[in-house]
């Protein structure tokens, strides 16, 4: 009888002892990723399920609290040696990575590592933004968006419209009807720069900078102050001193975001990546999806890709890329990569294959899933020109938030609206200069 539990007890340490060596024999390499909220906790379950679906690597994946604070953190781990294998970059942070001799290009480790990629097959809006001037990828795209109107049906009901505004004036045109049939607030916006600028922009084919938005070389400046942007800008303005809109931020007590999802305000230019916040916040009216309105006239063009891509980080070891390899065929595979993203946030896929694969299965056709192809039609309007493959700025974060702080001057009455405008393309110039003087001899990839 002691024999025998000594033998069970003895056995059992030997079996916990295999699990504890099997656990440590596990190939290990760091992801850090910048999502946050419900969407950091979807990519938190991505990484579990990979690691689940195997028993010979491990991600051990750290949340950095936002995209801009995934791009510092990396940038100083870096420094001190102490950078993750594998790191989320939003697409502002594009040009820094592509220059900062950190990085292994995605063709290359794909290639060095036998990930079998059909690069092609990435759609056309996406794949501009993350590719460099000869069409090569040096990231992997993973969580992938584009600006959208959500509109509430209820309230066009009530001045006898069934169909969203395609332009701007005809937006005007019914935040004026609306006022008058009683609603009380027709848009809210705030001072994002990604949806009032770039978007905006991409739409109507209206450059940014020069230079085709930076992509031909570091010596690009900035022009928004002298494109329809101003006026735009100025049309926002003039709406909320009417009362047909109003600006709607955290500071305000209230985001764009509980303007629209409680009923508050009757539209807004968003990313397709709330879409399930609505679906949740949303619930007491009608409403819809359609793409950005254009400046009359025009003809549409492509918005741009939202979202963040993958990006492999140098001076790893040769056991961390192959796990690393493991990681992005997962994440980014039709069935437990893009399936997984799309239906667990309002991303869209970034390839043919997982579209293909979301065709099969008719998720659009769900009416859970209504207008969620919107953002689709849009980054795919057009094949792209020189303005609308995207932003190739560096330091784009401190830009942004130049214009941000200019914006929220203007709209407290502080600034006349272009002379806010040319003083953020000033500050950003300057910024653009430092960083040009930065990387002097430097050659965008």
């Amino acid at each position: 009888m002691t024999n025998f539990s000594f033998s069970k007890l003895a056995f059992a340490t030997l079996l916990l002892g295999t699990t504890s060596a099997h656990a440590a024999d596990k190939i290990k390499f760091d992801f850090w990723y910048g999502n946050t909220g419900k969407i950091g906790e979807v990519v938190q379950k991505h990484c579990d399920l990979f690691n689940a679906s195997q028993d010979k690597y491990q991600a051990v994946c750290t949340g950095q609290g936002g995209y801009d604070k995934a791009e510092q953190n990396t940038i100083a781990a870096y420094r001190a040696k102490h950078q993750p294998t594998v790191v989320q970059i939003y697409d502002a942070g594009t040009v820094n990575f592509m220059l900062s001799g950190a990085v292994i290009p995605a063709v290359q480790f794909a290639k060095n590592n036998g990930i079998e990629v059909d690069w092609a097959s990435y759609f056309g809006g996406i794949k501009n933004y993350y590719a460099t001037s000869k069409g090569e990828m040096w990231s992997f795209p993973y969580n992938s968006s584009t600006a959208v109107m959500y509109w509430n049906k209820d309230a066009w009901a009530k001045i006898g419209k069934t169909e969203a505004p395609k332009t701007w004036n005809e937006y005007e045109a019914d935040l004026k009807a609306m006022k008058e049939k009683g609603v009380a607030c027709g848009v809210a916006y705030d001072y994002d720069t990604w949806m009032n600028l770039e978007q905006f922009s991409a739409a109507n084919d209206l450059p940014i900078a020069t230079m085709n938005n930076g992509y031909d070389g570091l010596g690009a400046e900035l022009v928004f102050n002298k494109t329809a942007f101003v006026d735009h800008m100025k049309k926002y303005k003039e709406w909320t001193d009417l009362g047909y809109a109003k600006l709607q931020t955290e500071a305000l007590g209230k985001d764009i975001d509980q303007s629209f999802g409680e009923g508050a305000c009757a539209s807004i230019i968003e990313s397709i990546a709330d879409y399930k916040t609505f679906k949740q916040t949303a619930t007491t009216f009608k409403w819809g999806v359609t793409m950005i309105p254009l400046l009359d006239g025009v003809s549409r063009k492509n918005t741009l890709v939202g979202g963040a891509s993958l990006w492999v980080m140098q001076g790893k070891s040769k056991e961390e890329y192959e796990a690393a390899a493991a990681f992005l065929k997962y994440v980014t595979s039709p069935e437990t990569g893009q399936k997984y993203i799309v239906e667990n946030t309002g991303y869209i896929p970034v390839r043919a294959d997982g579209l293909d694969l979301l065709n099969k299965a008719k998720f659009y056709e769900d009416p859970n899933n209504a207008g969620r192809e919107v953002a689709i039609q849009s980054l795919t309007a057009s094949n792209g020109t020189p303005v609308t493959r995207g932003v190739r700025l560096g330091n784009f974060t401190s830009i942004r938030k130049a214009l941000r702080s200019e914006l929220e001057a203007a709209f407290a009455g502080q600034k006349d609206m272009q002379v806010a405008i040319d003083d953020a393309v000033k500050q950003g110039n300057d910024i653009l200069r430092r960083y040009e003087q930065t990387f002097k001899g430097s050659q965008l990839p």
